[in-house]
């Protein structure tokens, strides 16, 4: 790196379930890197976005979204979107501008209030609104705290995403790049086709089953005779009724379901995919802190 004014930081994205976060950093990114769905608390790890440029770096973290937890595992969830207020440079705080202020964006202002770090309010999904209500909407949020900044976008559409960049760029300080030029996540590739996995089943299942699931991805390689990489992953649900359900009348629903997430990850591993997938059982996982930690929700990840 040459560019001695070049600049770095790091960048929360906090906000309630469902107001855009994976959609935004998904679109910065060019690819994607946090799955997506309508169901809400569907990230559920802090994912970073490492964007580049020859000027700066900035990463992003993609938190889960603040709810009222009711498991081990949605504590686990508001924990780790928490502890980014300890991490980072500079505060997103996104919402939806087709959503009324409600009193979850209330208890995250209130601890935005202690942020030591610039909060900058990122209005979301105004291509969903008439433009005369974004005046109205902006009033309302800034009358409950002072924002360094107030940036309304569409993460969909990509509409104002530049700048919001440059406003981030602004605030950010000169300093090192942290990662390679070409990287774009933290995370190892095993949590990422496990993610994958679990975006199909999201979007495929009802009910209960989405919130009970979660995905290991136990083994990857490369079959030396066919090319393709072998992939071996275990979907864990809570009761024997779920399994049912995942596995569907003759087994059609895993198919369907490891079909289109095998799509994705040829995509994102650029090669040809042989995908393998179980359904296991495992009573309660959500409350278990144990289980908790061996599905890659760990509490270190957050203190």
């Amino acid at each position: 790196m040459t560019n001695k004014n070049f600049k770095s930081g790091f960048v929360a994205i906090l906000g309630r379930p469902n107001v855009g976060k994976s959609t935004f950093m998904n679109h910065v990114m060019g690819q994607k890197i946090a799955i997506m769905s309508d169901k809400p608390q569907t990230t559920r790890n802090k994912i970073q976005g490492i964007y580049t440029t020859e000027n700066e770096q900035i990463v992003f973290i993609d938190t889960p979204g603040i709810h009222k937890p009711h498991n081990a595992l949605g504590d686990f969830m508001v924990q780790s979107a928490y502890s980014t207020l300890r991490e980072c440079d500079v505060v997103l705080f996104m919402v939806a501008a087709d959503e009324p202020r409600s009193t979850g964006e209330n208890m995250i202002i209130e601890r935005l209030k202690t942020a030591e770090v610039p909060v900058i309010l990122v209005v979301n999904k105004i291509d969903k609104i008439h433009p005369d209500r974004l005046f109205e909407i902006i009033t309302d949020y800034t009358s409950q705290m002072d924002f360094a900044e107030v940036v309304p976008i569409s993460a969909l559409a990509g509409n104002n995403t530049e700048t919001l960049l440059q406003t981030l760029s602004d605030k950010l300080s000169v300093g090192p790049q942290y990662f390679p030029e070409d990287q774009i996540t933290d995370h190892p590739e095993r949590f990422l086709v496990s993610e994958m996995i679990r975006e199909k089943i999201l979007l495929l299942t009802r009910e209960e089953v989405p919130h009970s699931i979660a995905v290991i991805t136990d083994k990857m390689s490369r079959d030396e005779e066919t090319g393709k990489i072998h992939i071996m992953a275990t979907i864990i649900v809570e009761r024997k009724s779920q399994k049912g359900i995942v596995l569907g009348k003759g087994g059609d629903m895993i198919r369907k379901i490891g079909k289109m997430a095998r799509r994705d990850i040829e995509v994102m591993l650029g090669d040809k995919v042989y995908l393998e997938t179980w359904v296991k059982v495992k009573n309660d996982w959500r409350d278990r802190k144990m289980d908790l930690a061996d599905f890659g929700y760990k509490k270190d990840d957050y203190m």
